[in-house]
């Protein structure tokens, strides 16, 4: 280490701010070109200021005080704010409380800019349990859930109005359960009609579905059970339904506004399929008044796009999307018309992620992005501008940048500067001549600006965000050296990997150890240029301490290189995976002589923890220790949308699930290993834990464990928990992996 350096350590990662990266926001773009965003004032309290792009010029759109409640003397803090369509009225949540993986429940206020006043929402209901509160489309009423009912409520003092009131710990309106929630993505259960006449909400029944017990031996002197309804893989799915509330207005005395009265009882659509094993994945309003809703079968290789009118259920299939391994939802539908009759669709039919055209009037579909490459997101469909704005990388799957394509077809056009390799994103304004741009790469504090679209010309008066003084104490830290790299396999398949040496590394001092971070599974990638904040840090502290870092993204990732990459795991999850990932570990050692293959060790986290049991139990001539944390030992145990997305069910593909799971595979171990488990993670249960230290313990088989009481899935939760998580990891590799180089034979 050099003079002068200023080490890495657990304690800076995660007991400070100090690596923290500032940022700008929240952003809202507003209909007239201008932005607001979230910022504080001198006193550290919330206010709303508002940009107009093109001259920089910014102005206090809402101040501390019009935040302050009567009788306080501080603002109420912000944690997600917006705008009613007029813009005339500010919907705050604020006091807010987690719900699974999110805070999605709180408190909600309402701002009336030119009344001046500030209303808390939600009458003499209990506080707190407030959930999605959206504007309808006049402004003139909000809906929400609580507690699992639906509510309306005129502003703006009127009470809430009851939509529903069947909902319980099994019925739930307006939001989701454990699984839709965790698997689809889905916690906003409700939509207003475009004309504000109804409202349409998902209902959860989960009735029926197994419950599985959280149990907490800590809080007491007995224990306390909290039940949970888990659908494993096979096993009974919720009911899902779809109901459309009629609301009932009166004249408000002025003008030809109304005012909501009360609502008719929810009217139920008749959707074709099981109310279990078919999925509603996705619904909203088309602009002529009826309802998109993308049904998917339990196998999840179909995804059929049912238009459905409202007042009678009639319903007509617009469009069917089908894959052999699993088909994707849907989640960038834009209208290109007024009338509705055209939409984008984005699939992977055609080898690709593309972006589609589907006509609501049985056209056949048109591919708008033709090229063979993946379109990684969309970011805007701007059909007035003749504009799609997407992302997309084809010569490094590593990075992002933005594209620019004709609706019409053509060539797309990179937007993105070639002198700013790395990951990119844009919310782009209404009106697409504007863009807040965000952007890092693994060497590039984040950095956040405005800039003109098509030219990325940077707004000189915006106030940049360079995070000067982060980039500043990285500069500060031991010189470690990160790159990326290819990797062909023995087939032909190129895997991207990257890797970490130690500050004082020297090919010809001897060889080193290998410490490989894997994931590995269908829903994330390790490989990726953009800053990664603690994670990074993690890793290059490891090498500071001696020990080169790498990781590798096998196939079956989410990587933006074709379906045949991402779908070729299908049906054997953990199998093709761990063959990858065993594969790039010899061709390392094989192009680098100074990698000591006798000191080979391997981490992951979740499915990357399942991943470093498949390599420990697979391959124990090639790994020599790992440390698996949060993992899930046996597949059966994950639920059925995440599982059987990628898997089937375990009762059509028994052998599948077995091959996978590193249960089975449990005599192969050879060489030290830390299981390391939060007792009350949520997601991967701490069956799995008991479940793999059984078969340990029957094959005879030695290994180290550490447990964490109530903790969920981040391992994060009461006072000194990462910290001693890393510190215990940290020591645990410099016990069974020794670090720096040991002379060459």
């Amino acid at each position: 280490m050099s003079e002068g350096d200023d080490p890495l350590t657990i304690d800076r990662i995660y007991a400070t701010g100090e690596f923290s990266a500032r940022g700008f926001g929240s952003v809202r773009w507003l209909e007239d070109g201008g932005y607001t965003a979230l910022e504080r004032d001198a006193d550290g309290q919330p206010i709303l200021a508002r940009y107009e792009p093109e001259t920089g010029e910014r102005s206090v759109l809402v101040p501390a005080a019009g935040l302050t409640p009567e009788g306080s003397t501080r603002a109420i803090p912000v944690a997600d704010y917006q705008w009613s369509a007029d813009g005339g009225k500010l919907l705050v949540f604020t006091n807010t409380r987690r719900v699974w993986r999110r805070h999605s429940r709180g408190d909600y206020w309402v701002l009336d800019l030119a009344a001046g006043t500030l209303r808390k929402m939600g009458g003499d209901l209990e506080s707190t349990w407030l959930q999605f509160a959206k504007f309808s489309p006049d402004g003139e009423s909000i809906a929400f859930v609580h507690q699992s009912d639906l509510y309306v409520q005129n502003l703006p003092d009127g009470k809430p109005m009851a939509l529903t009131t069947d909902g319980s710990a099994t019925l739930i309106n307006g939001t989701f359960d454990w699984v839709y929630e965790e698997e689809w993505s889905l916690r906003d259960g409700f939509r207003w009609s475009p004309d504000g006449d109804r409202i349409a909400f998902w209902q959860i029944d989960d009735e029926g579905v197994a419950r599985f017990p959280l149990v907490d031996l800590t809080s007491g002197l007995y224990p306390e059970l909290k039940w949970i309804h888990y659908p494993k893989a096979g096993t009974t799915n919720p009911k899902c339904r779809v109901g459309v509330i009629d609301l009932l207005r009166e004249s408000a005395g002025s003008g030809d506004s109304e005012t909501i009265t009360g609502s008719m009882p929810a009217r139920w659509l008749d959707l074709p399929g099981d109310l279990r094993d078919d999925y509603v994945a996705r619904m909203e309003w088309t602009p002529d008044g009826d309802l998109l809703i993308q049904r998917v079968n339990r196998r999840q290789d179909t995804v059929q796009v049912l238009e459905v009118q409202p007042s009678d259920s009639t319903v007509s299939t617009v469009f069917r999307d089908h894959d052999p391994a699993w088909a994707d939802v849907c989640d960038d539908v834009v209208w290109l018309d007024d009338d509705g009759r055209a939409f984008t669709w984005v699939s992977e039919r055609g080898g690709w992620r593309q972006v589609w055209v589907i006509d609501r009037d049985g056209a056949e579909p048109r591919c708008l992005t033709t090229q063979s490459q993946d379109v990684i997101s969309v970011l805007k469909i701007d059909p007035e501008n003749d504009a799609l704005w997407f992302l997309a990388s084809p010569e490094n799957a590593t990075q992002r940048y933005l594209h620019r394509q004709s609706l019409s077809g053509g060539e797309p056009v990179r937007v993105t500067p070639e002198d700013q390799p790395g990951s990119h994103d844009y919310q782009i304004s209404d009106d697409g001549r504007f863009a807040i741009h965000r952007w890092s790469s693994r060497s590039q504090v984040p950095q956040v600006e405005l800039v003109r679209l098509p030219t990325h010309e940077p707004v000189d008066r915006f106030p940049a965000v360079r995070n000067e003084a982060l980039a500043e104490k990285i500069e500060e830290l031991p010189r470690v050296r990160e790159e990326f790299f290819q990797l062909e396999l023995a087939d032909g398949a190129v895997v991207d990997g990257w890797m970490m040496y130690p500050p004082d590394f020297d090919p010809e001092a001897g060889k080193w150890p290998l410490l490989m971070h894997v994931y590995g599974e269908p829903a994330g990638t390790t490989v990726n240029d953009r800053w990664g904040s603690a994670s990074q840090l993690w890793h290059r502290l490891l090498a500071q301490e001696g020990y080169v870092v790498a990781s590798i993204d096998n196939r079956g990732t989410p990587a933006p290189k074709g379906r045949a990459w991402r779908k070729s795991v299908y049906g054997e999850i953990g199998v093709l995976a761990s063959a990858d990932q065993a594969e790039a570990v010899l061709g390392l050692i094989e192009a680098h002589p100074w990698i000591d293959a006798e000191r080979v060790g391997i981490w992951g986290w979740s499915g990357g923890g399942s991943m470093t049991l498949n390599a420990l139990f697979r391959y124990p001539e090639i790994y020599s220790a790992g440390i698996a944390v949060a993992f899930v030992a046996d597949q059966r145990y994950y639920d059925t949308i995440y599982q059987e997305r990628f898997m089937n069910t375990p009762q059509a593909n028994p052998e599948g699930y077995r091959a996978g799971s590193p249960i089975h595979h449990a005599g192969g171990l050879e060489d030290p290993v830390l299981l390391v488990y939060g007792t009350g993670d949520d997601n991967c249960h701490y069956q799995n834990f008991e479940a793999l230290v059984n078969e340990l313990v029957k094959q005879g088989k030695q290994f180290d464990q550490l447990a964490y009481p109530n903790r969920s899935h981040g391992i994060h939760e009461g006072a000194g928990t990462s910290l001693h998580l890393r510190r215990s990891m940290l020591r645990w590799w410099k016990q069974n992996l020794p670090s720096g180089p040991v002379a060459f034979d």
